[in-house]
């Protein structure tokens, strides 16, 4: 037929990632979100430890390749997912004990509680949600009340109408985060979606607030290289309490602190940068998932989307605030190494200027010793060239020849003087021209 691309069926399959399951009926949902070890994107232990229980129920063990699955267990499903920096667990057990307006929450079947201890990783989020079927009258706050003690209840409807939603965002005293989703007309498959939306945003919600938790350990450290800086801008610029002198000593311990400022927030910026970027994408899936839900008022109480915004969306602030800090510090101490170096430059200009004018006094000096030295060798030139006619006139006029060698040598003085002092200078003027 045609030449297939070798990905092109786990492509297609892409948009048939993650199921959802369907729920038929009243339920208790147990939701597990467990971070994996650092370094481990392949989730080994994840898929171990899934391998293990579908042989403890009789089913194939996953491919290694896969990054989701179902697994039957009865009449309960689980169903669990790899995710960039977690394993998520969603196991749904139908339960015919859920009473609609009942005030106490079911308890957890015994292999539900040891599926909850055995996940390996450091569980981030766990969620216990009970399906229930509407009932003739009124979920009302004193019912709530029983079933979320702490009072602060917030509810949705959800669906356009068709369930409501109803949490307190508090843990119970084993660990586990509550909500009740009543049924008004959800079918199974829009039940088991709602779910997943629900569960997804109480796991996207707490591993944005991880990046919280890192900006408030680490905003110390990034206010004490805000002020680190300030201090080096104001020393470089001269205004540090004092005006440094402007010396090669000074700028190199100027230029040493700013290299170990920048490494260390280069540091920093390594440590948060991944946190504060994945929360952020964590955040924004909150919203979608949010939107997704189709809230509606509950009367007298507050919806999911606006407590979430005023209790969630100023964390996530504080984390935008956070990477802005680190941008703005990064921008500050390039703008602060410019600076530093306009200012070496400049220093290096004037050392080259007095350097100039020191080698231009020295030139001019050895000048002067040059044209000295110049009227001293002709001088010297003209007595030897002198004495050799002398000897010369001596050999041609021998004896009593009427001192003729003396008044040769008496007359040549001049012209060898003159001479030798117009050859001496031609010899400098073709040495200038040559250079």
């Amino acid at each position: 037929m045609f030449a297939e691309h070798p990905l092109r069926r786990e492509l297609n399959d892409e948009v048939h990632a993650r199921p959802p399951l369907r729920i038929d009926g009243p339920a208790v949902v147990l939701h597990l979100a467990c971070l994996r070890a650092s370094g481990d994107a392949a989730g080994n232990p994840d898929l171990r430890f899934i391998a293990d229980l579908a042989k403890h129920h009789g089913a194939p063990a996953p491919n290694p390749a896969s990054r989701y699955g179902i697994l039957p267990r009865g009449e309960t499903q689980l169903k669990w997912e790899l995710h960039t920096e977690f394993t998520s667990y969603t196991l749904v057990m139908p339960r015919t004990d859920l009473k609609p307006g009942a005030t106490q929450w079911a308890s957890l079947p015994e292999d539900a509680l040891k599926l909850a201890a055995q996940c390996p990783g450091e569980c981030v989020a766990a969620l216990i949600l009970e399906f229930r079927p509407a009932d003739t009258d009124e979920l009302d706050l004193d019912m709530a009340t029983k079933l979320f003690p702490s009072g602060d209840v917030v509810a949705s409807s959800v669906g356009d109408g068709a369930a409501e939603i109803w949490t307190d965002f508090r843990l119970d005293t084993d660990g586990f985060g509550r909500l009740l989703l009543i049924n008004r007309g959800l079918t199974a498959g829009r039940a088991g979606r709602m779910v997943q939306r629900l569960v997804e945003i109480e796991t996207y919600r707490l591993m944005a607030l991880l990046g919280l938790a890192l900006t408030r350990r680490t905003g110390g450290a990034l206010a004490g290289l805000e002020g680190r800086l300030k201090a080096l801008i104001e020393r470089t610029a001269g205004l540090g309490g004092g005006e440094e002198p402007a010396n090669d000593d000074a700028d190199r311990l100027l230029l040493n602190e700013l290299t170990r400022l920048a490494a260390e927030s280069a540091s920093l910026s390594t440590t948060t940068r991944y946190r504060l970027s994945a929360g952020a994408a964590y955040a924004e899936l909150v919203v979608r998932r949010l939107a997704d839900i189709r809230e509606g008022r509950v009367d007298g109480l507050s919806r999911l989307s606006s407590f979430l915004d005023r209790r969630f969306t100023p964390a996530m602030r504080t984390c935008e605030a956070f990477a802005r800090r680190l941008d703005q510090l990064e921008t500050g101490i390039d703008r602060a190494s410019d600076m530093l170096r306009t200012r070496v430059d400049v220093n290096l200009q004037a050392q080259n200027g007095a350097l100039l004018r020191d080698m231009e006094s020295r030139s001019r000096v050895q000048l002067r010793i040059q044209e000295a030295v110049e009227g001293l060798s002709v001088f010297a030139i003209s007595y030897y060239l002198i004495g050799l006619l002398k000897v010369v006139a001596e050999g041609l006029f021998p004896g009593e020849s009427g001192h003729a060698h003396q008044i040769l040598a008496a007359v040549a003085v001049p012209i060898v003087l003159g001479a030798v002092w117009l050859g001496v200078r031609r010899l400098r003027h073709a040495i200038k021209g040559k250079d």
